[in-house]
């Protein structure tokens, strides 16, 4: 059996202050083989930069997955090429520029591998490739060499990560959705075996609208002016889920969602 955590959308500094001050004890606890962690939102809110990357890696994250907010850093992009533990949505109509799925070995069981993909929605979101496709496609790459595949799909709507899962169903271990930062109550597992919550949530301010302070996206909402966004600094929960996969068969076996506060 392969133990693994999935860390939901790291939000700026308070939430990178919350995984560093949460994560030892989860795992002292819980024995992760592996921890993955969407870290889009980790510099400021908005992207992600070299040095931050390197800081949560050295927290003990194996894999870092992003989103749409992945260029807004500008200075992310040759560290994309250099490391390919960091993912940018596999579907985006980029060449040459990261990877989208890897296959990696685990750190102490070396000889058990694990594909983990990174996808973006189309709905409400940027311009981007047939997710259904490019997410069968590499799954069906990856399991050549394991079939122990895990999926972060970072989309705005349930129906299309629902949709989603189910079209995946048996040819993925695990789908769980990022982006909206709010955490659903729906985990379970698929009739073929994926295991699959819609929203993970996000590690950032309890008393926040997704992360950021409230009174600056209420200001906007109130005039529709833009505002200068800033990240929520009090009250930070980690927003996680505990998933344990079969690691012959890929089936999912346990999910439990967390929701702990810093």
């Amino acid at each position: 059996m392969i133990k693994l955590l999935f860390i939901g959308d790291i939000i700026g500094r308070p939430g990178r202050r919350a995984v560093a001050g949460l994560l030892p004890g989860l795992q002292s606890e819980h024995d992760f083989d592996l921890v993955i962690a969407n870290a889009e939102n980790a510099a400021g809110g908005f992207g992600l930069t070299p040095r931050i990357a390197d800081e949560l890696f050295a927290l003990g994250i194996d894999v870092l997955t992003s989103g749409n907010h992945i260029w807004d850093q500008k200075e992310i992009e040759p560290y994309l090429v250099q490391n390919y533990r960091l993912l940018r949505p596999a579907n985006y109509p980029v060449e040459g520029l990261g990877e989208g799925g890897i296959v990696i070995g685990l750190e102490r069981r070396p000889e058990i591998k694990v594909g983990v993909m990174n996808l973006a929605g189309r709905v409400f979101l940027g311009p981007a490739d047939c997710p259904f496709r490019a997410g069968r496609e590499l799954a069906a790459r990856l399991r050549q060499e394991t079939p122990v595949v895990i999926v972060d799909f970072h989309a705005e709507t349930t129906s299309e990560k629902n949709a989603l899962a189910t079209y995946l169903d048996g040819q993925i271990s695990l789908l769980v959705g990022t982006h909206t930062h709010v955490q659903t109550a729906d985990e379970r597992i698929l009739p073929r075996g994926t295991g699959y919550i819609t929203d993970v949530g996000m590690v950032g301010g309890r008393n926040s609208v997704i992360g950021m302070k409230a009174d600056r996206v209420i200001e906007k909402f109130l005039n529709g002016k833009p505002q200068r966004y800033e990240v929520e600094k009090s009250e930070p929960w980690l927003g996680a889920l505990i998933a344990e996969i079969d690691e012959k068969s890929g089936r999912t076996l346990a999910v439990q969602r967390l929701q702990i506060p810093s």
